[in-house]
């Protein structure tokens, strides 16, 4: 590959400003260019936490289009970050984002059901230590019980050979 192909790296004073970019990115819905950005920045700075949050939002707004493996590595980002709440709080975000793109996928209510009740449990985890005036996963967590109510998701016995093949597909 010719040298002009290769990666440039940031400037560490360029990083808060890189930040930026990578949230503009995803507020235009340009989730693979904020990955990008976010990229760039763990290339110079491999501990930045925000980097690496915006990161794990930005794989994970792209699960409509590509899940796996993209759920996985969203939740290696996750495992990545220092901060126990912080931890708790994304991994149950991703797995709520994984079950808002299953609605998308036509995959069986009860499925949907499941993984929005995995991301309530981490939320759950989260909320118990969270920081004085941080409610976050109490917000998504009562987000995900207005999704279970509005779409009237419940557990049930329907395709269990299709769950059985799904819960396979994971491991």
């Amino acid at each position: 590959m010719p040298s002009s192909f290769a990666f440039r790296l940031l400037s560490k004073d360029s990083i808060p400003d890189a930040l930026k970019k990578a949230e503009r990115y995803r507020l235009l819905a340009e989730p693979d260019e904020a990955e990008s950005v976010c990229l760039d920045i763990l290339q110079v700075d491999p501990d930045n936490q925000d980097a690496k949050i915006d990161l794990i939002l930005a794989i994970s707004d792209q699960f409509n289009i590509e899940r796996r493996p993209r759920v996985e590595l969203a939740m290696k980002v996750v495992g990545e970050l220092k901060d126990e709440y912080q931890r708790r709080y994304y991994e149950a975000v991703v797995l709520e984002r994984e079950a808002r793109a299953h609605l998308d996928l036509d995959t069986p209510p009860v499925l949907v059901f499941l993984r929005y009740c995995e991301a309530m449990d981490r939320f759950a985890a989260a909320a118990a230590i969270r920081p004085p005036g941080d409610d976050s996963a109490i917000i998504r967590w009562n987000a995900c019980v207005r999704a279970i109510r509005r779409r009237q998701l419940q557990p049930g016995l329907e395709d269990v050979e299709f769950i059985a093949a799904w819960a396979r597909e994971g491991d």
